[in-house]
């Protein structure tokens, strides 16, 4: 019986390791005819044109040509859609419908992260980018406590920020986080769980909490909330005992060398916990993602890097699991009102469903708007010079719908996109983590 080509999916997309050790991965013709053949197929469908700006910039490239075809679009312009993708994975997940199995097995996010790979290989990486990917450095040096002060200063002092603008190409209005001295692995270095862990469905009933850059130097907050609102519901939690940054910006940047040296480093760490009978989560839903997904499908072979995938939870969808199972406390004291929430795109990414909304929703007196559309952050994307008016653009939506919903609280999962929401809005309200906002239910 003949075969036919057929208009898009009707299996679940599945994800081909990425074989980025293949000499060919970093070929220069073989990458422009793969993006060329992509790139067609995109300007054939183009229903990915509201999720980023890659899309419109590759949509204007073809109209514009003399051909008003993807042959027609100079090749070295191909690197101009490349700059504008930052990984977010929604185009995969939730709009490509030529993902494999198709037949035309087409990875957008993938193939873009080939071409950044290759850019950074030819050395065709800025200054800037490299010190922005380098969280622990810059953490490190910025957590020092006056040093904290004084770069927090500095953050907020228009002066300064209209220089870094000039020298390195950070855009002067874009929302910079704050570093903390006082980081969340010193807040709970003295912490010591009384509770008994008890296992339900899928869960060990004990967790160790991988800190990340961000949760540890710049908002430990929502690290103590998580550890509270566990230890509320019986579930023993400790902190890595060491760790080095995801690899998440330096896989953005397309440095995938520096991404296994982080993944050497951090492995060990998390499969030594598994094996001694811990689950393992993180509060930023890209270091989850990193785990769940990047690391896996760069390293298929290794078994601790398995081991690390499948012993990690979203925070909520760990709550969300042990909940269905009558193991989730729901003696929550106080009400929220409204709360507009975005889903963030990497725990979107993650097929797990809407369990944050899940959680809020549980509590009395509580009404979830969900917003489930990109904030255009990334964790650099939005502070870099060229790219931040275009962030501005993608998060407006978010911002409307915040705006919109009179809501008592708004916030995200990833707490760089609430903040960039924040600086949408102007407005002088401040957002609020998820899982600072189950703490205050509960009353804790």
């Amino acid at each position: 019986m003949a075969t036919t080509s057929r208009e898009g999916n009707l299996e679940a997309p599945t994800r081909h390791a990425l074989d980025w050790n293949n000499p060919d991965f970093y070929n220069e013709k073989s990458l422009y005819d793969e993006m060329e053949r992509v790139f067609d197929i995109c300007h054939g469908c183009r229903r990915c044109v509201s999720l980023c700006h890659s899309f419109p910039t590759l949509f204007d490239l073809v109209d514009e040509s003399s051909t008003f075809e993807v042959d027609g679009v100079d090749k070295q312009d191909y690197m101009k859609v490349v700059d504008q993708c930052y990984l977010c994975d929604l185009c995969y997940m939730t709009k490509c419908p030529y993902t494999p199995p198709h037949e035309w097995n087409l990875d957008f996010p993938h193939l873009m992260l080939r071409a950044k790979a290759f850019k950074f290989k030819q050395g065709d990486v800025k200054t800037r980018d490299r010190i922005l990917t380098s969280t622990d450095t810059v953490g490190s040096l910025a957590g020092i406590p006056v040093v904290a002060q004084v770069v927090n200063a500095a953050n907020n002092f228009g002066p300064t920020r209209k220089a870094l603008e000039a020298v390195l190409g950070v855009h002067a209005d874009a929302k910079l986080p704050r570093y903390e001295s006082n980081t969340l692995r010193k807040r709970l270095s003295s912490h010591k769980s009384k509770a008994v862990a008890e296992p339900a469905g899928r869960t060990k009933g004990k967790i160790a909490l991988f800190a990340t850059c961000y949760t540890n130097r710049n908002e430990p907050g929502p690290g103590e909330d998580f550890v509270a609102v566990c230890e509320h519901n019986g579930i023993p939690v400790v902190i890595a005992e060491k760790e080095r940054c995801c690899g998440m910006p330096k896989l953005e940047l397309g440095n995938l060398e520096a991404v296994k040296e982080a993944k050497e480093f951090n492995i060990p760490v998390l499969a030594k916990l598994v094996d001694e009978g811990y689950d393992l989560t993180g509060l930023v839903p890209s270091c989850v993602l990193m785990f769940k997904q990047e690391l896996p499908l760069m390293f298929p072979n290794d078994p601790d890097v398995q081991k690390v995938k499948n012993a990690f939870f979203d925070p909520f969808e760990y709550l969300m699991i042990r909940h269905k199972e009558g193991k989730l406390k729901t003696d929550f004291k106080n009400e929220l009102g409204k709360v507009a929430y975005h889903a963030a795109c990497h725990q979107r990414v993650q097929n797990i469903g809407p369990k944050t909304r899940e959680m809020l929703s549980i509590i009395p007196g509580t009404e979830v708007e969900i917003i489930e559309r990109c904030s255009g952050h990334d964790g650099t994307y939005a502070v870099k010079k060229e790219f931040h008016e275009f962030s501005m653009k993608i998060v407006k939506p978010v911002v409307d719908r915040v705006k919109k919903a009179e809501a008592a609280h708004y916030g995200s999962d990833c707490a760089m996109a609430g903040h960039h929401i924040e600086n949408g809005l102007k407005d002088g309200r401040a957002p609020s983590h998820p899982i600072s906002l189950v703490r205050k239910a509960y009353g804790i």
